[in-house]
């Protein structure tokens, strides 16, 4: 198993987890709904940290559920954890076995809070330590940077959402997920060639926006991870107000623009990246306007609703971030200096 075949393996692993957890997930919804919940306390790191992200934005958009991104050196190095009342308790781990993520979700249980673990290990720490676990069924993924168990706890999220919102239509939507996934996957040569286009540059800019703003962070995070390029994520809101200034001739920004709510926003600043400052773009979008203004642009299906593109998205980057490390004569399998599973206290 590689991290190419992992990221290919994405369309079944996630219909297989839709298919086996929509029971576990209306369960959980059903007692969410019971309590008193005003909001949503969410511990994660790296990876999952961004898939915290993607929740942030979903619950609240489709829910209603403001939610805080914990932080965990509070429970365990200051041991002045915050008052949790009416908080559900989340905790998102590949792992489940980092110790300060755990922390969190024990403090949650001595405040009597709903607590829930996302992981890929149902018998974890973390899971230990959770009134209720979704099993992420990613299978084992072997390559140091998390791609499959990624989508996974995206789709777990807006699982969670849908059973929330109770809404059928959203339910038929994450039945094309799948589907939307394995088109992406078609461009992988055309990634593949594209990539090597890339393969002298040092630093880049990553820009989302809305529930993509998560796969800014991610996409970031892979070039960093396996490239060892400094990638930096940005809102493109953000990127205007200062780090625009960094922008030169020839500077690369990659950016994830598919059509939405926030769309007009990203084409403005696409328009002046590539007609103002002659920055040199790559573009992920469903949108032709958008597309057209990218050196590489890499396609989306059309009918991908808003709230699931993160799902989508982040698959061409995933290969496009494969693609340059072997460009780039790096280890695709075992990236310098860090390991699969990262115990933080």
């Amino acid at each position: 198993m590689t991290l190419y075949s992992e990221i290919t393996e994405q369309p079944e692993r996630n219909k297989s987890l839709l298919a086996s957890q929509k029971k576990t997930v209306e369960r959980i919804a059903a007692e969410i709904q019971k309590r008193d919940i005003q909001y949503v306390f969410l511990a994660a790191r790296g990876t999952s940290d961004n898939a915290g992200r993607y929740a942030n934005y979903l619950l609240g958009a489709m829910n209603g559920l403001p939610l805080a991104l914990a932080t965990p050196s509070l429970f365990t190095y200051y041991n002045q954890p915050p008052k949790l009342k009416n908080a559900l308790v989340i905790g998102i781990s590949q792992s489940g076995q980092s110790p300060d993520i755990v922390s969190v979700l024990e403090e949650g249980r001595k405040q009597n809070c709903l607590t829930l673990s996302i992981t890929n290990e149902s018998k974890s720490p973390l899971a230990q330590a959770s009134d209720f676990v979704l099993d992420l069924k990613s299978g084992p993924e072997k390559a140091v940077a998390a791609t499959k168990t990624y989508t996974s706890e995206l789709m777990a999220v807006a699982m969670i959402s849908a059973a929330l919102s109770k809404n059928k239509k959203a339910w038929a939507e994450l039945e094309k997920v799948s589907g939307w996934m394995k088109q992406v996957l078609k461009q992988n040569d055309f990634i593949s060639q594209a990539a090597q286009r890339y393969r002298y540059i040092n630093q880049t800019v990553v820009l989302g926006r809305g529930f993509n703003y998560a796969t800014a962070f991610e996409w970031a995070l892979k070039m960093k991870e396996l490239t060892y390029i400094s990638a930096e994520p940005y809102s493109s809101a953000d990127f205007a107000h200062g780090p625009i200034a960094m922008m030169v001739s020839g500077y690369p920004v990659f950016a994830v623009a598919p059509k939405g709510k926030v769309f007009d926003s990203m084409l403005e600043m696409l328009k002046r990246l590539r007609s103002d400052l002659s920055a040199e773009l790559v573009v992920i979008s469903n949108d032709k306007r958008a597309l057209s203004l990218a050196q590489v642009p890499l396609t989306i299906p059309a009918d991908v609703p808003e709230w699931l593109s993160p799902l989508i998205s982040i698959l061409p980057a995933q290969l496009f971030a494969y693609h340059l490390t072997v460009a780039k004569g790096y280890n695709t399998e075992q990236p310098r200096s860090i390991r699969k599973v990262t115990e933080t206290t």
